[in-house]
């Protein structure tokens, strides 16, 4: 017996049971891939912020109250947060390309219905119908890139995504509102058809099949189940669960909360709007950039720390802004959402790859599930805790730092499960007496 099997068996004895991530199979990936991907994820933000310009439109027209419209918004979401829970298995037994290009192309036809709409009932319907397609771009579209890469190259190409996708929830809004000259509120729609339009148009040309058939598992109720139940038998998935989930949610408060910071607290008009949502976006986009940059150079281990340490120290000096000044004050009472930015994309594209790895086979089904976790986090921020905390800029501090804080708890929790442990020194030692006893000594 020599020392590597001894090592070997040592290792194996001690050593938690971890499933071991498939390694793909290596291909070229297109340079078009990042744009396809941000493209794709750019769907869900454009058909929720772009929409807000037309509201005093839409309720002029159908005659609505501003109740009534806030359903345009949540039954959007409420499909969209279902619909996700499926779009992964589905991926995971047909394909991912099947389900991305078809997706894209009933939200067209989901979108040409909302602009000739007759009826708010109509519209309400034909934005249901946009929720149920709009999820399987962001959610496929983790799978793709974990399917296509491995290790540094997937975090570079998921922060090359992200950096793109950073920029959607600011022009949203502002390509909205240019569109109610060009056809009223029908334009919105009929542009977002016609950007599903050439997106699919797009994938069926230039995406390529990154799930191949034996891979694939089948798609049914039981399968779809047993594949649920083996993601919650995972210790390490829930801790990565949740540390991907809140990862947003401390920023997301401010954003839920910005119509009260800009107009109640900061005192400003609509076009105030900018000292929010621009210092959050340049900290997005910044973060992926160092992502992206630090994918080669730094450990996943690194990056991680290195990004709740950034997070944390945003929600540090936001409470400290905020309880030193009466009231905010700007510059500096949005600056820390730079920090604050620059933290989310340095550990959620790592964050989501580790998460993505625990189930080779079932990518999909585990950005699925993230997702809905996330779409329902987000939704108990803007609903609950954003009426709750807008009232003053210590209250969302607090409520941004605690959420801050469960996911570093959970990143830590994650790291205690996955740590091997360490051979002890006189067991090394002893190891190495009995290696040279075996080999010095005739057999």
């Amino acid at each position: 017996m020599d020392r590597w099997q001894v090592s070997r068996r040592y290792t194996r004895r001690s050593s938690p049971a971890v499933p071991m991530p498939m390694t793909p199979t290596p291909r070229p990936v297109r340079r078009s891939l990042p744009w396809l991907l941000a493209g794709l994820s750019m769907i869900g933000p454009f058909s929720i912020d772009a929409v807000f310009p037309a509201f005093p439109l839409i309720g002029e027209r159908f005659g609505v109250d501003s109740t009534g419209l806030q359903q345009l918004i949540s039954m959007y979401l409420i499909t969209y947060a279902v619909m996700s829970l499926f779009h992964g298995a589905i991926s995971d037994a047909i394909g991912r390309k099947p389900v991305i290009v078809t997706g894209m192309l009933v939200y067209a036809l989901a979108s040409a219905g909302a602009a000739m709409s007759t009826s708010y009932g109509m519209l309400l319907t034909c934005r249901s119908m946009q929720g149920v397609c709009a999820g399987a771009g962001l959610v496929v579209g983790r799978a793709i890139v974990r399917d296509s890469l491995e290790g540094a190259a997937a975090q570079q190409l998921m922060s090359r995504v992200m950096m793109i996708f950073s920029v959607a929830p600011v022009i949203a809004p502002i390509v909205g509102a240019q569109l109610l000259f060009l056809n009223g509120w029908h334009g919105i729609f009929w542009v977002l058809m016609g950007f599903t339009l050439v997106i699919a148009v797009a994938l069926v040309l230039f995406l390529e099949e990154t799930h191949p058939p034996a891979a694939r598992t089948p798609f049914n109720a039981s399968t779809l189940i047993r594949g649920y139940v083996s993601f919650g038998r995972d210790r390490p998935f829930w801790p990565l669960l949740l540390s991907c989930t809140v990862n947003f949610a401390g920023l997301f408060l401010y954003i839920a909360s910005a119509p009260h910071i800009i107009r109640d607290l900061l005192h400003l008009s609509a076009q105030g709007f900018p000292w929010l949502f621009l210092p959050t976006v340049a900290g997005l986009m910044i973060g992926a950039w160092l992502s992206g940059r630090m994918a080669h150079r730094r450990s996943v281990t690194y990056t991680v720390n290195l990004g709740y340490s950034a997070m944390l120290l945003a929600c540090g000096l936001h409470l400290l802004i905020a309880l030193v000044t009466s009231e905010p004050v700007l510059p500096w009472s949005m600056l820390p959402l730079v920090l604050h930015g620059i933290g989310i994309q340095l550990a959620f594209p790592t964050l989501t790859l580790l998460l993505l790895d625990r189930f080779p086979q079932r990518r999909g089904g585990a950005s699925s599930v993230q997702a809905f976790c996330s779409l329902l986090l987000c939704a108990i921020v803007a609903g609950v805790l954003s009426p709750l905390l807008s009232g003053h800029m210590v209250y969302l501090a607090l409520g941004a730092s605690l959420l801050t804080l469960v996911g570093w708890v959970a990143w830590r929790w994650y790291q205690r499960l996955t740590t091997q442990p360490r051979v002890p020194h006189t067991a090394m030692a002893e190891v190495e007496v009995e290696c040279q006893t075996e080999i010095t000594e005739p057999r």
